[in-house]
């Protein structure tokens, strides 16, 4: 078997047993291994089903988007097979948000899961070609998923006439170049057509104008490793799987100060306190748990640790990223980080985004150090304040928005900081 650089070596622990059960062990699965384990019969039950059969179990199924957006899957179907063919099929591998890496285990220990889901999304939806486009950093889980596709092909899963069905697909993986924008489908869809990964102006949908002008479904990997468990099982008995609001498994992936961070698989039901203390060890020399960021998206505090990690308004939400803050961290210096990161990563299309997500990472680094104005302050709140509103795409819509969250939690953190600022406006210090 080819050596692959760089494999994700990191703890897998599932509850459910179903998206985790082949990738509980830091190894690739060949093709072989993945059909001794059943692989390909939920792809040769729904040859056997119309599209619009498969369409409906997808909705009845009740899948969410898992990409972050929680957006109803089989309704997103719905959308694009309203427009008329050709149509494609994306699997957004851009996995890019801070301290998410549930998508990577999935295509490095389970690629076959993701290639099955892909074809009969594809089939499904009418689409004869499609694209899997994964981050630049990913090495390793691009040229695994290469020798996925070839393994497919051998074994007449794609190609020509699928498995006598008469359903043609080629699947074809493409690069990024590390930009987070283009984990934005409409970037995404610009990146893949060779321009720059600018957002585009919706509407229209990529269910309506998509790549190349056609209809376009784009959806996250762990979304489309999804999608044989519902063919396979049936959406009645997937139904049954987590809480009835929220079906189906949910990747968590873990990281900060945790004993055992990793990637897990569990309910939607089941709380932050849960995934922190019965399924990561809890926190690194049992210190409290000062806050959790979603990534770089929201802040909870400790007071909000019974939190269900599902999609209702009060919910976790997300992409399901944990990243565990305790009482020796500084909340503020930790905004930074996502501040910097905001100003990184930011395409620099709309000026609002390019400017503002700079000035805030500059304004918070001058406020850290001490060198703030009350100008500087006030600079600083208008801006985090006014970048959402007026960007085009959702990086400009939450550059702000954990920041805000943690001056409404850890008002305290921020007044340490903030009152140097007034002390040396009144020549005190």
């Amino acid at each position: 078997m080819r050596s692959y650089p760089n494999i994700l070596n990191i703890y897998a622990e599932t509850t459910l047993n179903l998206l985790l059960r082949r990738a509980k062990k830091p190894k690739v699965h060949t093709i072989e291994d993945y059909l001794k384990d059943g692989g390909y019969q939920a792809l040769e039950k729904a040859l056997n089903m119309s599209p619009e059969e498969i369409i409906e179990w997808v909705d009845k199924s009740q899948l969410r988007g898992r990409g972050g957006a929680g957006f109803p899957t089989g309704k997103k179907w719905r959308f694009a097979v309203q427009n008329p063919a050709p149509r494609y099929l994306i699997c957004n591998a851009d996995e890019s948000e801070p301290g998410t890496f549930k998508d990577r285990i999935l295509i490095e220990r389970d690629p076959h899961l993701l290639i099955e889901g892909i074809i009969i999304s594809a089939y499904a939806i009418g689409a004869n070609q499609a694209f899997i486009y994964i981050r630049g950093e990913y090495a390793a889980g691009y040229y695994i998923l290469r020798d996925a596709i070839e393994e497919a092909k051998a074994k007449g899963f794609l190609g020509k006439n699928i498995l006598g069905s008469g359903f043609d697909l080629e699947i074809y993986v493409a690069r990024g170049a590390g930009a987070y924008i283009c984990g934005e489908e409409s970037a995404l869809i610009e990146s893949l057509e060779g321009k720059r990964g600018f957002p585009r102006i919706k509407p229209p949908y990529p269910v309506q104008y998509g790549l190349f002008g056609r209809p376009t479904v784009v959806n996250n990997v762990e979304t489309l490793c999804n999608i044989p468990l519902i063919v396979g099982t049936g959406w009645e008995e997937y139904r049954y799987i987590g809480p009835s609001d929220y079906p189906g498994p949910k990747l968590f992936p873990v990281s900060g100060k945790v004993k055992k961070p990793g990637v897990y698989e569990l309910p939607m039901n089941t709380t932050l306190r849960e995934v922190i203390y019965k399924y990561a060890g809890g926190t690194l020399g049992n210190k409290k748990v000062k806050a959790v960021f979603s990534g770089a998206l929201d802040c909870f505090s400790a007071e909000e640790l019974d939190t269900p990690m599902d999609y209702s308004p009060f919910g976790f939400g997300g992409t399901g990223t944990v990243i565990v803050l305790t009482e020796d961290d500084d909340i503020v210096k930790a905004c930074l980080d996502i501040a910097e990161f905001y100003a990184h990563e930011s395409c620099g299309q709309c000026t609002p985004c390019r400017v503002g997500t700079h000035e805030q990472a500059y304004l918070l680094k001058k406020l850290i150090e001490g060198n703030a104005t009350p100008e500087d302050w006030e600079g600083f709140q208008f801006v985090n304040k006014y970048i959402q509103p007026t960007s085009i795409c959702g990086l400009g819509a939450v550059a702000g928005r954990l920041i805000r969250q943690t001056m409404q939690k850890f008002p305290e953190e921020w007044e340490r900081y903030v009152g140097k600022i007034k002390e040396v406006a009144h020549g005190t210090s």
